[in-house]
This record gives structure tokens, sequence and C-alpha cells, in this order.
């Protein structure tokens, strides 16, 4: 299984998984919370019958990468996949981000540019930053996330379960 190092906690490398298939023009698909790279199957082998290099991940904190206790911020997330990019010395890539995904596709392009990137893709974005303030008033009160953390720490099973159960609802 393919992991490229991304950082240190401690005394511990933060290692990211990857999956890496197919060639010609590379496409990075980026998975949204709290998804990983698996959540990309059934797109994966359609981009590769249209003749693509396709390279699928998971984050820091998601699926088989390291589980590190920091480095949970979009600045993180955008230098983890220049990291990934880099490593796998991609050129003309076609960024793909799906929800949280996006977010990471934003920051990325705001904070490196789009040199080496030929392509950038949203799918149903969350913006870079959700919390509510003077300079973002159209964000989320942070009694949403406060909820959200009660929530985790009384039943962590049960939360993602209705998060789930709401979040691929097809009900009005």
């Amino acid at each position: 299984m393919p992991y490229v190092t991304v950082g240190k906690e401690n005394s511990s490398k933060i290692d990211l998984y990857y999956e890496d298939h197919g060639s010609g023009q590379p496409v990075v698909l980026i998975h949204g919370y709290p998804l990983s790279g698996a959540s990309w199957e059934k797109q994966v082998p359609a981009l590769l019958n249209a003749g693509h290099r396709v390279i699928t991940y998971d984050r820091r904190g998601f699926g088989k990468s390291s589980q590190p206790t920091t480095g949970y911020n979009y600045d993180i997330f955008a230098e983890d996949l220049r990291k990934l990019i880099t490593h796998l010395e991609l050129r003309e890539v076609a960024l793909v981000g799906f929800s949280m995904g996006g977010g990471e596709v934003a920051r990325y392009l705001g904070k490196y540019g789009s040199k080496g990137v030929s392509k950038a893709v949203i799918i149903s974005g969350v913006p870079p930053f959700l919390l509510k303030t003077p300079d973002n008033p159209e964000g989320l009160d942070g009694s949403v996330f406060e909820g959200i953390q009660k929530a985790v720490a009384a039943d962590r099973y049960a939360f993602f379960t209705e998060f789930f159960k709401n979040f691929y609802n097809t009900d009005p």
C-alpha cells in the first residue's frame, strides 16, 4: 500500500494513504468529511476508461491515513495535497474536491496558485472557513459546532449513524 509522509507529530510520521492508477492527464479526487478515497469507487473506473491517471487519497485523519491529534485545518490539508502532488511529480493536474474536499481545492489554489493545475472542480463544496465571525458574517453560528462536538462526545456511533442517514437521504 503506497503512503507519502507529509509531516511529523512528535516522533511519529504523518502518512497519507493513496492509490494511483492509469496514465494520461492526472486527476486527483479529494473526498469530503467523513469519507475516504474509497468513496470515489464509481468514478475511478470511468476516469480510467477515459484515459486519465487517477489518484485518490485518504486525507489526514481519514481512512487508512495517519490519525494525528493536530493539523486539521485547510492550510494543513492544502499543504498535504501539495506534498502528494510533489511526491507523485504530477503536472497539469485536475483537482476534484467533493464537499470539504472542495474547500481544500479552494485553499490549495489560494495558497499555492494554479501553476501545474489544469482544472479545478468543486462539487457541493464546503467553504474553507465555516464559522460566523465579523469578517465572515454568512458563516455558521458557533453553537452548531458545539452541538456537533457534544453529540460526538456523547455517542460517536449514533452521531455518524444519523449523519449518514441524512447525508444519503433522498427525501425532500
